[in-house]
């Protein structure tokens, strides 16, 4: 079905006629769902999601991934305004409802961060970063349910512990390595047994914390102008799971390190649940272990995804020297406790 007929049946689901739209925008930077902004004549404007049309060609945590973005929207709903979190509108994450999966949400102002490097006034980025780490700590701090994992159920319900619940990701991500034949540069069976042989680690974390595991740039938009900017919207909460609030750290820290974000830490140890970050071997070697799992990702699903061209090659360039190192510091790492 055309995304047109989708967002046609969205629309319609919600009493919108054709005549009540104004302009339709397919937004792109997505690797997943199918984006679209929408603005009535009215002068609202909504973001409106739908899972692609071959949906089950995906790693296995993508399944109904659209349950996670509603849960984590709808966790925060009471923070909206201080966290730049869109509202659901509606929500139909199940595949079977009449229009077909989707979810509907408030557009949030500003454009991604990504595209404004270098138009920033003096100070401005040095603020802007204190200014998103008042947000994420705000957001580490949202009641949980009391399990770890992903809540749309795709790799079983929530775990009573982390460390149950992260070694079933980390498993699902190689057995879906295994499954599309992703080049890696270990084999899935020796990453396996380098992550699992410090999952003691993961006993650290004991409260579920509201996990976005995809905050890098892109994902955060920007509003206002030179010297009065501000953090505008923190959008595409679908890979969203239950767990260490550390985990959010890699992607805010793409290719980087998050010690050394001072103003970023600065603005998070304000509002975070558990006051400034203490970068001690636990956290060092947890951060090690999600870095690993970000990029097994970013390995694997180039397959699914039909990745291929310049694309491809960046990737592997990019991102395997880094799981490589991830791997290689998790070894050297001290060893706790078993």
């Amino acid at each position: 079905m055309a995304i047109d007929s989708v967002l046609s049946d969205v629309l319609g689901s919600l009493g919108i006629p054709p005549d009540a739209v104004a302009s339709r925008e397919p937004l792109t930077g997505g690797t997943y769902n199918a984006v679209t902004r929408v603005r009535l004549t009215d002068g609202r404007e909504w973001v409106v999601k739908t899972p692609p049309p071959n949906s089950g060609v995906c790693l296995s945590y993508e399944h109904d991934l659209l349950v996670n973005e509603v849960t984590y929207y709808d966790a925060c709903a009471s923070l909206a305004e201080e966290t730049a979190v869109p509202a659901v509108v509606r929500a139909e994450p199940a595949p079977a409802a009449p229009a077909g999966a989707y979810v509907v949400m408030t557009a949030r102002p500003g454009q991604p961060w990504h595209e404004l490097t270098g138009a920033m006034a003096d100070g401005e980025e040095a603020r802007l970063r204190t200014a998103l780490g008042r947000i994420v700590g705000r957001l580490h701090g949202v009641p949980s349910p009391g399990g770890f994992g992903y809540p749309s159920g795709a790799l079983g319900p929530l775990a009573p512990t982390w460390r149950e619940a992260f070694t079933g990701m980390t498993d699902a991500v190689l057995d879906d390595a295994r499954r599309y034949a992703a080049r890696l540069p270990r084999t899935a069976a020796d990453i396996g047994a380098v992550l699992g042989a410090v999952s003691y680690v993961l006993d650290d974390v004991t409260r579920p914390a509201l996990v976005h595991f995809d905050l890098w740039q892109g994902n955060i938009l920007v509003t206002g102008g030179p010297g009065e900017r501000r953090v505008g919207g923190v959008i595409d909460g679908e890979r969203m799971f239950w767990g260490d609030p550390a985990a959010d750290f890699v992607s805010l820290a793409l290719f980087g390190d998050i010690a050394d974000d001072k103003d970023f830490l600065a603005g998070y140890g304000e509002a975070a649940p558990g006051g400034p970050v203490e970068f001690d071997g636990s956290l060092r070697l947890r951060l090690a272990l999600y870095r690993a799992y970000l990029y097994l990702i970013m390995l694997v699903e180039t397959v699914p995804r039909s990745t291929s061209g310049d694309r491809l090659e960046w990737t592997w360039n990019e991102v395997a020297p880094r799981l490589e190192a991830a791997l290689t510091e998790i070894e050297s790492a001290p060893r706790g406790r078993e």
